[in-house]
């Protein structure tokens, strides 16, 4: 009985001693992997000591020195961050006012420069505060160029060839500020005409004319041939206040073409 007893607690002893190393067995190969699952970190890897960080960062504590860590040790610095000197962007320095050069092509910049120290005229600026008074005449021009004076930033207009250097082709005598016109052609070709701000543009047949009547002074008339052809206006005052006849013809030279006529408050007739 007790030789039972003994081989039933043996038995017992030996099943829970199986039992246990079963259940420690899935453990044991999970903890195997995760030990090597976990790779151990290179402190000093290669790319401290290849270009540009050879030659821009320190490496850290404890590993061998690149070309940049021992320069920076023997000016006193450990420091394991990068110089900012060397990464900081250059920035451009905006020209200053007096050194710039005027262009009609630069655009308005955002901070213009002082009056006292030179401002730059746009080329748009309109220009009526330097045309002549009617009295004086006006003549239908392209818009004046500009120039910069040399050594300023201020710029200056050119001086226009205005109506008032120029002679007139013939005065007449107004009728209450009013003149009739009698246009000529006498081409071949037609001729477009128009008054400006009175009426559209109209056309002319060759030898044949029109007469306009009650345009107030100052008034300006243009024409030019369909064909693109060259036209000579002679004007002739007539007795008659307030009459004027004006002739179109044909013409071979560039020099005396025209193309507006243009009668002044004071009866003074301009080619142009």
């Amino acid at each position: 009985m007790n030789d039972y007893l003994k081989l039933r607690k043996s038995a017992e002893l030996l099943g829970a001693i199986c039992g246990g190393l079963l259940i420690s067995l899935p453990a044991i190969p999970q903890a195997a992997i995760a030990q090597q699952s976990t790779p151990k970190v290179n402190p000093c890897p290669r790319i401290f000591y290849e270009e540009p960080h050879n030659s821009r960062v320190i490496v850290p504590q404890g590993c061998p020195p690149n070309a940049f860590t021992q320069q920076r040790q023997a000016q006193g610095v450990t420091s394991s961050q990068e110089v900012p000197s060397q990464q900081v962007p250059i920035t451009t320095q905006p020209v200053a006012p007096e050194q710039s050069v005027s262009s009609p092509q630069v655009p308005t910049t955002t901070q213009p420069p002082a009056p006292e120290q030179g401002v730059s005229v746009s080329p748009q600026v309109p220009t009526r505060t330097q045309s002549p008074a009617p009295e004086q005449g006006v003549s239908v021009s392209p818009p004046t160029s500009q120039s910069s004076i040399p050594g300023q930033g201020v710029l200056s207009p050119q001086v226009p060839t205005t109506t008032q250097q120029q002679a007139p082709s013939t005065t007449i005598a107004l009728a209450n500020g009013r003149v009739n016109v009698k246009l000529v052609n006498d081409t071949a070709a037609n001729v477009t005409y128009e008054v400006i701000g009175d009426t559209a543009p109209r056309s002319l047949k060759g030898k044949s004319d029109v007469m306009l009547q009650g345009l107030n002074a100052p008034v300006t008339v243009t024409f030019q041939r369909d064909d693109g052809g060259l036209l000579i206006a002679t004007p002739q005052s007539s007795s008659e206040p307030g009459m004027l006849e004006l002739r179109l013809n044909e013409a071979t030279d560039v020099g005396k073409d025209r193309g507006t006529m243009r009668i002044q408050q004071n009866g003074a007739v301009l080619l142009n």
